[in-house]
Order: C-alpha cells, then structure tokens, then sequence
C-alpha cells in the first residue's frame, strides 16, 4: 500500500485519483475544489478528504495539482519531510522554484498527466524521471522520461495539441450528425476511426503519421482532397504558430528544436 496526497483537486487531480484506485492505496484529497473533493470520496472508498497540512504530512507521495500562483502561497508553509516524493503537475512551476517551495524535499519530478489517465494508456513525460510515478501509474501508462526541464516544457506545448484536434473532431461529428441524425453514433463512429489509426502506431513503433498519412493518399482520394482544402485553408500553418506563441510561456526559444 503506497500512502499518496493530492494538494488541489480539480479535473487532472481527479483524473489521477480515478486511475488509482481500487489499487490498495490511502489516498488523500485537499478540501481545496470541495464539490470535487465531496465527489472523489463518495464514490471511492479508498479515498479520504483532509486539510492541505494533513494531506502532505499523512503522504508519502504528494501531487502538486494547483495554479501557478496559488501554489506559491499555499505550498511553503505544508509540513514536507526530505523523505517525501513529490509529484508536480503544474504549468509555470520550474524545478528550481519546486525545490525552494517543497524544501527540504530531496525527490521531486515535474509530469504532464491528461484526463485520459483515468483510464490507463496515456503518456506521461516527466522530468526527471521519477520511480514514484513509475510504481504508481508504469503499469498503465507509458512513462516518457524526458532529457531536461526545456524537453518536458515543449511536451507540454505539444500536449495543447488535444484541445484543438478534439474541437476538428467534434466539429466533424456535428456534421455527420446534421446528415444521420443520431450524435451519439457520430461521435462513436469517429473516435473508433481515430482510435483504430493511433492503435496501429502504439502496438507498431515504426508506424509514423507519416506512414498513416501515406496511407490515405489515393489521388482524387475523400482523404486526400479534405488534406488539401485544409492546408490551402492555412490550418496547418496556424497550428504551428500556435504552438510557437507557447514558447515565452513555456522558457522555450527560437533556437529550441521543434518541427514544423
């Protein structure tokens, strides 16, 4: 049984006490987002409610899960033993400030978990790679251990990636439903499409997009006349810009190597 405390409880905390429960771990949630807390516990036994202080001093491995500034207010003063794992999944908290904040705290990583975790078969990048999060989540997830502070920022850039493609896809199954009249079967139909093209590259790591998009390439093709209109429509391009305007935030310069 791993003793594990959650400082802040919002949707990516709650995502990750989902994923690991049922385990046989105590697992401790901050009062902080008490309707997501009240939520967590009444529907897991194995999950508890407790006041930020108690969260870390009941825990062994604590998840940092709170905004930027809140967490520079609230964390210095929680009672850390220099035995204690600490876990962020903070944006705009580098391990330099993390170190000073959780002092005297010897072990500590910094990981970009997505809503998916609840479930298992996501990926995690982290930094530096973490034997805590390796024995809580190796077994369901793929742990990317990543080379240093600049690498897991621009996972983080690419991780933004999710919301954009998702609002395309749902935007796609609004039109297939505006034709079938059934949403839910739209939205089905397409996550099993794309589902069943990123399988092939999990279970296969030779498979690249390039491969997939190789694959779709018949000319006069539906597939290759839709890649068309939309890098004629500048959507690629805006893509990477976006992902570039992510790099001041993220400490990310010109000169960091990121592919367009």
């Amino acid at each position: 049984m791993e003793r594990i405390g959650f400082i802040g409880t919002g949707e990516i905390a709650a995502a990750m006490v989902a994923g690991l429960t049922g385990r046989g771990h105590q697992i401790l949630v901050s009062e902080r987002n008490g309707a997501m807390a009240a939520a967590l516990a009444a529907q897991f036994s194995d999950v508890t409610i407790a006041p930020n202080d108690q969260v870390v001093a009941d825990s062994d491995t604590v998840f940092l899960c709170l905004l930027a500034d809140v967490a520079r207010k609230v964390v210095p003063d929680l009672p850390f033993r220099d035995d204690h794992r600490v876990i962020s999944v903070m944006v705009d908290v580098p391990l330099a400030d993390l170190r000073m904040l959780c002092a005297p705290v010897n072990e500590i990583a910094i990981t970009i978990p997505l809503p998916s975790i609840a479930v298992g078969g996501s990926a995690l990048p982290v930094y530096p790679d973490s034997m805590a999060l390796r024995s809580l989540f190796a077994d369901t997830d793929m742990i990317i251990p990543c080379q240093s502070e600049v690498a897991l920022n621009a996972h983080f850039a690419a991780t933004a990636l999710a919301s954009p493609i998702l609002d395309q896809m749902r935007e796609g199954a609004r039109w297939l439903a505006a034709l079938t009249g059934d949403q839910t079967a739209s939205e089905q139909y397409l996550a099993t499409v794309f589902a069943g093209f990123l399988r092939s590259m999990t279970e296969n790591p030779e498979t690249s997009f390039t491969d997939l998009l190789d694959s779709l390439a018949t000319e006069g093709g539906l597939n290759a006349a839709m890649r068309a209109h939309m890098r004629e429509a500048g959507v690629v391009d805006a893509l990477a810009d976006g992902l570039d305007a992510l790099k001041p935030r993220l400490g990310l310069t010109d000169q960091t190597p990121m592919l367009r």
